[in-house]
């Protein structure tokens, strides 16, 4: 999730909704904010995923 932003001089802003992190500033079409947005590698999500996976498999103990 993105929110991206118009400049006054027509030109684009976006920021990762996760870790509010900007990925692109002046960015002149929306296809390049895609190429863009599509290599951020977010850590708070990547954490999020972490979380989630290690809650749904949980260790047990060895005896």
């Amino acid at each position: 999730m993105y929110a991206r932003t118009q400049n006054d001089n027509g030109t684009y802003n976006t920021r990762c909704l996760y870790c509010f992190m900007t990925i692109a500033s002046a960015v002149e079409t929306p296809e390049e904010m895609d190429r863009l947005e599509a290599r951020h590698v977010c850590p708070e999500k990547a954490l999020a995923q972490m979380s989630a996976e290690r809650q749904s498999h949980p260790q047990h103990a060895v005896n």
